[in-house]
């Protein structure tokens, strides 16, 4: 089993990484989970609070089942993934059974910050992407997916997004083994990030 980290600044491109990655390889050899569905159930606060919550800061995320759930996949054990929905801020009483593949794609904006998560990684990737453009995909996002206005979406992205892009994500950049520039575009990166992992694959 070969397990794969991608993060990188929100709106960077990540996703459409994942799914290039996806559409070169064998889909039936790869399981991806998503950092998102990790963050900590605020059933127990009230929806004002929960929708003030700072989604960005490592903190929001429980890195502990996280960990939990990749050590039971490389054992052979499937797991019941959370499922979190941004409208309520909480989880789902439903789960997602994942079952072991040969590739694991952990997938979020901060899934290099945290060290014990990164041990369990054999590539370590940065989706790299220039500010302004990752700000107008969050607008678009934000609006379309979550429900929130577009001063709502810029408060949120002045108050938490960008100083814990500058915090905590961009830092976790200097972790990455391979870095690709320009996002889910940059075709050559994906190609060439994509051999790689096809050779750690075949030395495994």
């Amino acid at each position: 089993m070969i397990i794969i980290g991608i993060a990188g600044g929100t709106g960077s491109g990540k996703t459409t990484v994942v799914k290039e990655i996806t559409k070169r390889l064998n889909k039936e050899a790869i399981a991806i989970i998503p950092q998102d569905a990790y963050y900590r159930d605020n059933e127990h606060l009230p929806i004002e609070e929960r929708q003030k919550m700072n989604f960005d800061h490592p903190d929001s995320i429980e890195f502990e089942l996280l960990i939990n759930h990749l050590n039971q996949l490389k054992e052979g054990q499937s797991i019941e993934q959370p499922i979190y929905s941004y409208l309520t801020c909480t989880r789902a009483d439903d789960t997602i059974t994942v079952s072991p593949r040969h590739i694991i794609i952990v997938e979020g904006i901060l899934c290099l910050t945290n060290a014990t998560l990164r041990k369990l990684m054999d590539i370590k990737v940065f989706v790299d992407c220039e500010a302004d453009l990752r700000l107008s995909r969050v607008i678009q996002r934000d609006i379309i997916e979550r429900g929130r206005g577009i001063q709502q979406t810029l408060n949120r992205y002045e108050q938490t997004v960008r100083p814990m892009h500058l915090q905590f994500i961009e830092p976790s950049k200097r972790y990455a083994d391979i870095i690709v520039p320009q996002g889910g575009q940059n075709k050559v990166a994906i190609n060439i990030l994509t051999q790689f992992i096809e050779k750690q694959f075949s030395e495994k």
